[in-house]
């Protein structure tokens, strides 16, 4: 018997749905605002995501946004106001945040985190797009971090995490100028889109990439997922260790989804994985 899974209670400002079983599909929900982020759905997506992450049913995120846009950014009005008013306190705001812009851009999971990019991403919503694993973006969808051309930074980690991708260049071309670029471009020069495809298939392309993942044992997933991480912190060696003592890698080779892939392999048939345990 399948337990009716019970997201936390969340805004319109954010759709939650399950459109196969172990994923959990995220649509950003203000098109008239282009996506832009609130207070309310960065709060939505936080307690969303904290819930995600605890919840074992649960082994791939993807992120979408509604209407013609995935993220416009910032409210960039909303940030004025402050800003006129003398009551804005962005640097204190940074630091108390540990998962940054809409709790994506600088969250650190196990979990696998795939963006499906409609029309375009600025700003946070292209800093929140750098910190997924996977990204398919559609044919029309571009992409800029263009918080120069407004007096701002885009300190929410995508400097740290285009840098990482792109190297020193190219992220310094997208970051000093403010320029906007295609989803051709994000994907054969400045590598962090994995796939461009029509629109009408974004979202089937995106299940598909997820659906392949499920495939795999989560355990393993997850493990695999935290030495990407390590990888981006630590040198080879330090990484190699952390991660071989993690608890994600004692939970792979002490559970039970590894008894059961290789058991499969021996007997030639596809293996029926189980949730991880909760760590």
């Amino acid at each position: 018997m399948t337990v009716a899974l019970v997201p936390p209670a969340h805004s319109d400002e954010l759709q939650i749905s399950f459109p196969e079983n172990h994923v959990l599909l995220l649509t950003l929900n203000r098109p008239k605002s282009l996506n832009a982020m609130t207070p309310q759905m960065s709060d939505d997506l936080g307690r969303a995501l904290d819930w995600f992450e605890n919840e074992p049913s649960l082994w791939v995120v993807i992120v979408t946004g509604a209407g013609r846009i995935f993220c416009a950014g910032a409210d960039l009005k909303a940030w004025n106001k402050n800003q006129q008013a003398g009551s804005s306190k962005e640097q204190e705001g940074l630091e108390g945040d540990p998962y940054g812009f809409g709790s994506i851009s600088r969250r650190q999971s196990n979990k696998p985190f795939i963006a499906a990019v409609n029309g375009g991403a600025f700003g946070g919503g292209t800093e929140i797009v750098l910190n997924c694993d996977i990204v398919v973006a559609s044919h029309d969808a571009k992409f800029a971090l263009p918080e120069v051309k407004r007096g701002v930074v885009a300190a929410q980690g995508g400097i740290p995490r285009l840098s990482h991708i792109a190297g020193h260049q190219l992220a310094s071309e997208m970051l000093l100028t403010g320029r906007t670029i295609s989803a051709t471009d994000a994907s054969n020069r400045f590598g962090f889109v994995n796939a461009v495809v029509p629109a009408d298939q974004l979202l089937p392309t995106a299940l598909a990439i997820a659906k392949e993942i499920l495939s795999n044992s989560p355990d393993a997933v997850q493990s695999t997922k935290h030495g990407l991480l390590l990888s981006q912190k630590l040198n080879h060696h330090e990484s190699f260790i952390k991660h071989a003592w993690s608890k994600v890698s004692s939970r792979v080779y002490g559970g039970e989804n590894i008894k059961e892939g290789l058991k499969a392999f021996s007997e030639r048939r596809a293996p029926i994985w189980k949730n991880p345990a909760k760590l």
